[in-house]
């Protein structure tokens, strides 16, 4: 054992977007690089990511359409060259952002002759088209294209069952049926990571070059972001594993009862010291708010604990949506965990 050796310290890993294109409004494509590493470390967090980023991200969809009057998918409407089969494929490829849950309805009513395209959708002010010249059906004669629509916001793939049209063919109201269509919800089309390793200070380091292909509905930087955040929502319950450190925090406990508060920390617990605590490094996410609570605190970019310190009870007022239960709820389970911040009260 070569007691001369030096322990090397690697610095804390750096993300740099180093390309980003806008090559049409469904085509963007961004280059970022993670580093520096340990050995190893990139492809446990290449392989990670690339999984969140392919299958997790939430995107927007029509998933359903009701042409009315007409009875079968594979009609064909006279002045119309597309069949409704192929109008139902083009419906799907419409790329739509939302950030409204639930099913939202659009419609299309056009005259023709006429070219329509996804600008000619009407839709909810909840949900925006991003690319306004894809085509729908091509009109050739004074008629009337009256469509229905259901969008809906989800994640992954979404395979509509090929027998709902036998099921409902005797049906003689089934021309008041949607139509369901296939459903891709994921905005990212395509992720590519790599790794370059290098020698330095006596160890071998790595860099995590990923490459992210949007359609447009999320650009390549937010879709990292949101994939981040879902990693970091399934990591969670392992870091909530033991109780008596629940937030990471030294806390001396001497329960008495079995019985706990709503932040899991027994009702006996008495906060000790934080010194040496870096709240730059805590995040937000480990205190266990609620999802509407979370949401307005990061919406307001408050990210750390350092960051929500910053904030008194007067201004965590100010935040919108943040009412005041809200705002004690923030203060209370700060207090909890032995931490003081300005104004702490409401």
């Amino acid at each position: 054992m070569n007691k001369n050796k030096k322990s090397v310290s690697i610095k804390t890993p750096e993300l740099k977007c180093v390309e980003f294109r806008v090559e049409s409004d469904r085509f963007n494509y961004g280059r970022f690089t993670l580093s520096p590493l340990r050995k190893g470390q990139a492809n446990t967090i290449g392989s990670a990511i690339r999984r969140v980023l392919l299958g997790e991200i939430e995107g927007t969809c029509i998933t359903r359409a009701k042409f009315h009057n007409i009875s079968n998918e594979y009609s064909a409407i006279i002045g119309i060259e597309e069949s409704i089969h192929e109008i139902l494929m083009n419906l799907k490829e419409i790329v739509l952002q939302s950030d409204a849950y639930g099913i939202r309805e659009g419609s299309i009513y056009v005259v023709g002759p006429k070219e329509v395209t996804a600008g000619d959708i009407i839709l909810p002010p909840s949900v925006r088209i991003i690319d306004t010249t894809q085509h729908i059906a091509s009109i050739n004669k004074p008629i009337i294209l009256d469509i229905s629509l259901q969008i809906e916001k989800g994640r992954g793939y979404i395979i509509q069952n090929p027998g709902y049209i036998i099921q409902n063919a005797n049906n003689s109201n089934y021309k008041d049926e949607f139509f369901p269509i296939d459903a891709a919800f994921a905005p990212v089309q395509n992720v590519n990571y790599s790794i370059h390793s290098y020698w330095s200070e006596n160890e071998t380091q790595e860099i995590l070059f990923l490459e992210i292909w949007t359609n447009g509905a999320l650009a390549p930087k937010e879709a990292l972001y949101e994939a981040s955040r879902n990693l970091i929502d399934f990591f969670l319950p392992f870091l909530n594993a033991n109780e008596e450190n629940r937030y990471g925090l030294p806390i001396s406990c001497t329960p008495t009862a079995n019985e706990e508060n709503r932040y899991g920390l027994p009702i006996s617990c008495t906060p000790t010291d934080t010194k040496g605590i870096d709240f730059n490094q805590m995040y937000i996410d480990q205190l266990n708010f609620s999802t509407r609570i979370y949401n307005c605190l990061k919406k307001a970019n408050i990210n750390t604990v350092s960051d929500l310190l910053n904030y008194s009870g007067e201004d965590l007022m100010k935040i919108k949506h943040l009412g005041k239960q809200s705002v004690k709820e923030i203060l209370e389970l700060i207090r909890n965990i032995g931490i003081d911040s300005p104004g702490n009260t409401v």
